[in-house]
C-alpha cells in the first residue's frame, strides 16, 4: 500500500509542474497586468515601471517562474491586494466554511442518491426508475445560481423556516476554536450556535449537492442494474442464498466501486466550484473569496486558490485510487 501511494504521490509532481505553469502564465497574460492591479488607479506609467522594477516583473517570464516557484516551495502563496494578508491565512481563514458546505452537500447528495439509484434499478421500468431518471435530469440541467435564488426565495423570504445567507448569526457571540462553526459549538458545548451554524448550511448545502445527487442516481442505476443481471448473482440466488446476502455480498459491493470514483470526483467538484452557492448565500468561503478576487484582479490569490484547491483534489484522486482496492480486492492499483 504504501508503494502505491508513493507512486501516486511521484505522479502529482509533474502534474503539479505543469499547472503552475499555466497558471503562471495565464495570470501573467491577463489585462492590465500584475503591477497595474497592485496600483489600482493610482497605474501611472511611472508607478509602474518602478513597480516592475521592485517586484521583478520586468525581468524575463522564466527568471520570474522560478522565483515564484522558489517561494511557493516555502509556503510563501504572496499577499493578497484586496486585504494585504497572505494568501495562505486568506485560504486558512475560509477553507473551514467551504468544508462544512462541502460535507452537508455530500450528506445530501449520497443519502438520497445511493438509495434512490438502488431503488430505480431493482424496480427497473417502473414509477420509482422513471421518477429517478427524471429527477437526475432536472438536477442536471437547472442552473445551481437559479436553484440557490429559488430555495433562498422560498424557504428564507417567502416561509422564513432557514436564515437566507451567511454563516452564522452576527448576534449570536460564539467561541470560534477552529473555525468550522458547528463542530466548534458541539467543542465548546453552545449547542444554539451549532444548531444556526448548521441551519445556515442547509439551502446552500442543497443546491450544491443537487448535481452530483443527479450523477450519484444515474450511476448507482446503471452500475447496479449491471452487477444484477452479471452471471455469478444469478449463480447465487440458483445456489438459494437469501436475498439480503445476495444484496450486500454480490450487487451493493461490486456496483459501488465506479460509484465511490464518481463521489470522489464530485468532492475535488465542490471544493472547487462552490463560488456560485457562497455568492448567492454571501457564504464566506473559498469560493466567494475567489470571485471576489477575480473581479478584483487579485493576482496573488488567484493564483494561490487555484494551487491550493489543484493540490487538494489531487489528494482527494489519490484517497479515491486507494479505496479501490478496500472496496473490491480484485482490483490492483498500479
Amino acid at each position: 500500500m504504501l508503494r502505491v501511494i508513493g507512486k501516486r504521490l511521484a505522479l502529482l509532481v509533474p502534474t503539479l509542474i505543469g499547472l503552475s505553469i499555466l497558471l503562471f502564465l495565464w495570470v501573467r497574460n491577463l489585462p492590465g497586468g500584475p503591477a497595474t492591479a497592485l496600483l489600482g488607479e493610482r497605474a501611472t506609467p511611472e508607478a509602474v515601471a518602478r513597480v516592475n522594477e521592485l517586484y521583478g516583473f520586468n525581468e524575463p517570464i522564466v527568471s520570474q517562474y522560478f522565483t515564484y516557484m522558489g517561494k511557493l516551495l516555502q509556503g510563501d502563496f504572496g499577499t493578497s491586494i484586496n486585504t494585504g494578508r497572505p494568501v495562505l491565512e486568506e485560504f486558512a481563514t475560509r477553507f473551514p466554511g467551504t468544508v462544512e458546505l462541502t460535507i452537508v452537500a455530500l450528506i445530501f447528495a449520497i443519502g438520497i442518491g445511493i438509495p434512490l439509484g438502488y431503488l430505480a434499478a431493482r424496480y427497473y421500468g417502473r414509477f420509482v426508475d422513471h421518477g429517478s431518471v427524471v429527477l437526475s435530469l432536472l438536477g442536471i440541467t437547472v442552473p445551481v445560481f437559479f436553484l440557490a435564488f429559488i430555495l433562498k426565495y422560498l424557504f428564507a423570504i417567502q416561509w422564513p423556516i432557514l436564515p437566507p445567507d451567511g454563516r452564522q448569526d452576527p448576534r449570536m457571540d460564539a467561541t470560534h476554536v477552529t473555525d468550522f462553526y458547528v463542530l466548534d459549538g458541539i467543542l465548546t458545548g453552545e449547542w444554539d450556535a451549532a444548531w444556526d451554524a448548521f441551519q445556515h448550511l442547509i439551502l446552500p448545502g442543497i443546491a450544491l449537492g443537487t448535481i452530483p445527487l443527479a450523477i450519484i442516481v444515474r450511476i448507482t442505476r446503471a452500475s447496479v442494474l449491471e452487477v444484477q443481471n452479471a452471471d455469478y448473482v444469478r449463480t447465487a440466488r440458483a445456489k438459494g442464498l437469501l436475498e439480503k446476502t445476495i444484496r450486500n455480498r454480490f450487487i451493493l459491493r461490486n456496483a459501488m466501486l465506479p460509484v465511490v470514483t464518481t463521489i470522489g470526483l464530485q468532492v475535488g467538484l465542490l471544493i472547487s466550484g462552490a463560488v456560485l452557492t457562497e455568492t448567492v448565500f454571501a457564504f464566506n468561503g473559498i469560493g466567494r473569496f475567489l470571485r471576489d478576487a477575480i473581479f478584483g484582479l487579485d493576482y496573488p490569490v488567484l493564483q494561490g486558490f487555484i494551487i491550493i484547491i489543484a493540490i487538494l483534489y489531487a489528494v482527494i484522486n489519490l484517497i479515491v485510487d486507494i479505496s479501490y482496492s478496500i472496496i473490491d480486492p480484485r482490483v490492483r492499483v498500479s
